[in-house]
């Protein structure tokens, strides 16, 4: 009977392995392709992104139509670091024309005051297909015609590849470039600083609007006419900011048009970038980057693809963004997601190299030393113990010994700053809880603000601050064991244990759930997510019956199949609807909007309480993302999504916590399928 049973279980189990499988690897050859009666719908294409970014900092985001509706938005993106921190758009858009028979057609599209869109451009795709590089179709009469863009590595230089797939008679195409030169923060206007003039190149022309900005070099792979007829377009409209409530109405300068014959079956590449190209080694400069791009055709590939977005170089350093369009590296951020990023896809070698140049930022941090790298809010409270957290992950993926040999110091020197109350605000108290003043300023990763206040002043004992910190001294603990100091082993572990007792007088109540934060005699009851990490972390404070209690409230108050909630809807100040101005979308930051990246914790949670009977229904949320590849960012996870149906995506088009902690779960589930099968 046993033996019956054992065989049913691993048929169970080679079931789920085998559709687990298929659902993240099969190769659906319409996977992230839109057809013609989606591309016309501009209600429907108008809100599909795409993005493409170089790894080191520049990138290109638009629609699927072409038609910028963010100031973010833009075709050559790039960091100008003599200006500012911030990211600049010099090539809005580069509208295409078709002539043939003396008559044009504008492949372009722009909005305008009162929803005009001109020049309608979009009537003529047929297709558009962004498993590879971003490819569209335009048929205009008997012409067919394809348009293909993809990045140089590490280079700030967007390549765009014409082939006229058929024609009837001959055919002659027309460019009209976009110029903005401007903050994506800011937009601009008709004035006359503006530098109207061009100096000739191979095959193209130079253009630098603004003194303080770098040359805009645009060439192509065959000679080409360029006719000077500069002019403004006054009034185009980004839908989004207007969403937002910011300014969204911009003039952008038109030098003129290029223009050269296209033959059937001929392809022609253009090129926009801040230094001269050889333009007879264009082709193979495309040939070669397109070989190198994951196809984007499965959920995983996307994930893939989408995690290695976020990898920005400089120079000799390696840092992890944010995300896009509008974050840098943010020090939090980049702990929290750099697992799932890199060693969830078998990229151990760009965790060591981007945590290599987090670990500088770290060790300069507390010695008081300027950090010296291109890392933001390295001084908020918590980072020091995601920064564990991150070490934790790599030593669960190579080896403890390994671990401690990379980073056995950093570490040493993490816990000794913490104990020695060095950190300006973190403080150990007696009973082995770390306390964080927040009241003026937000201390974690909820930090939305109004009135440069925090909107939820959470002070005092944070439950995931100390639940992290119970966890990072068992973890180094441990890591002392292996390497025989006994002293420090025995010292972590005695305020371990200390911690342990007093975490659990502190957070729990009669409810079965933790409180949010305690400070002093006030207690939060609100019932926010944080802490399910309590349940999820390696070494948890809770014994098992406390940590199912945990996971199943917040099941019941805050999962939604997009996230956690940050705030129960039985809660006061309730918010699930990321929209509206600036101040409405602070309100409902982290007052009930769900967030796809405190999945990573729950369903890591979920998966220890349940074993291999919890694998269902983690596979069955996770296949819900698949889904999201075609919505909203091509590809990637949106920031955050609203708390109540239809969980639309709102914020950061494409997340890097979002897409670590997804591609952190699939490959947990892997291992548990893989080992049990």
């Amino acid at each position: 009977m046993d033996v019956i049973l054992s065989f049913f279980v691993f048929l169970n189990i080679f079931h789920n392995f085998i559709g687990f499988i298929i659902l993240l690897y099969s190769h659906d050859m319409s996977y992230l392709k839109f057809d013609k009666t989606i591309m016309i719908n501009l209600e429907q294409s108008l809100s599909k992104e795409i993005l493409r970014t170089n790894r080191s900092g520049a990138y290109h985001c638009t629609t699927i139509v072409d038609c910028n509706t963010r100031r973010f938005h833009g075709l050559l993106v790039i960091p100008v670091p003599s200006l500012d921190k911030d990211n600049h758009v010099l090539l809005s858009s580069f509208d295409e024309t078709v002539i043939q028979h003396g008559a044009e057609f504008n492949l372009g599209l722009h909005k305008y005051q009162g929803d005009h869109f001109s020049p309608k451009g979009h009537k003529y795709i047929r297709s558009y297909d962004c498993e590879s590089t971003p490819k569209t179709i335009y048929r205009v009469g008997g012409v067919l015609l394809s348009k293909e863009k993809l990045f140089v590595s590490h280079e700030n230089r967007i390549l765009i590849k014409y082939t006229l797939l058929e024609a009837n008679s001959p055919t002659t195409l027309k460019f009209r470039p976009f110029l903005a030169f401007r903050n994506v923060n800011h937009l601009t206007h008709e004035n006359p600083s503006i530098n109207r003039g061009y100096r000739e190149t191979e095959n193209g022309i130079i253009m630098r609007l603004y003194e303080a900005y770098p040359d805009l070099y645009m060439q192509f792979n065959k000679k080409v006419s360029f006719i000077y007829m500069p002019d403004w377009y006054w009034g185009i409209e980004y839908s989004k900011e207007q969403e937002r409530g910011y300014d969204y109405k911009e003039d952008l300068f038109v030098p003129g048009y290029f223009e050269l014959p296209i033959a059937k079956g001929e392809s022609i590449i253009f090129s926009a970038g801040i230094s001269e190209t050889v333009t007879r080694t264009l082709k193979k400069t495309f040939e070669k980057e397109e070989i190198g791009r994951t196809k984007r055709t499965s959920l995983i590939n996307c994930l893939k693809n989408s995690a290695r977005q976020f990898y920005k170089k400089c120079g000799d350093d390696l840092y992890l963004l944010a995300g896009y369009p509008w974050f840098g590296t943010r020090a939090r951020d980049l702990f929290i997601a750099l697992p799932g990023c890199t060693l969830s896809i078998d990229d151990t070698e760009n965790f060591e190299a981007i945590m290599k140049t987090a670990s500088e930022a770290l060790e300069n941090f507390m010695a008081g030393q300027n950090i010296e790298k291109e890392i933001t809010e390295i001084d908020a409270p918590d980072v020091l113990l995601w920064a564990v957290w991150a070490i934790q992950q790599y030593a669960k993926e190579t080896s403890k010994e390994q671990c401690l040999q990379k980073y056995g110091a950093l570490l040493n020197n993490i816990i000794d700053f913490i104990c020695n109350q060095k950190h300006v605000n973190l403080f150990l108290h007696k009973n082995g809880l770390l306390y964080s003043n927040g009241k003026e300023t937000p201390v974690s990763w909820m930090n939305s603000t109004v009135g440069g206040r925090p909107l939820s002043p959470r002070t005092g004992y944070l439950v995931e601050f100390n639940a992290l910190w119970y966890n990072a001294l068992k973890f180094t603990a441990e890591l002392f064991r292996i390497s025989g100091d006994e002293y420090k082993e025995k010292s972590l572990e005695e305020l371990a244990g200390n911690t342990a007792a007093s975490f659990i007088e502190t957070f729990c109540n009669d409810y079965g759930y933790l409180f949010d934060y305690v400070d002093g005699n006030f207690i939060d009851w609100s019932v926010r997510p944080n802490m399910i990490f309590a349940v999820s972390l390696d070494y948890s404070p809770l014994d098992r019956n406390q940590r199912k209690t945990v996971l199943d409230f917040v099941t019941k108050e805050l999962f939604t199949p997009k996230g956690l909630r940050t705030l129960s809807p039985k809660s006061q100040g309730y918010n699930p609807y990321f929209v509206g101005i600036a101040s409405y979308r602070e309100y409902a930051y982290h007052q009930g909007t769900a967030w796809p990246w405190l999945f990573g914790a729950y369903f890591e949670a979920y998966l220890k309480i349940f074993n291999l009977s919890g694998l269902s229904f983690v596979e069955r949320i996770i296949a819900g993302f698949d889904e999201e590849m075609s919505s909203r960012c091509i590809g990637s996870v949106s920031e955050l999504f609203d708390g109540n149906p239809p969980f639309e995506g709102r914020g950061a088009v494409s997340y890097a916590m979002s897409t670590a902690e997804i591609l952190r779960i699939l490959k947990l589930l892997k291992k548990y399928m893989g080992y049990e099968a």
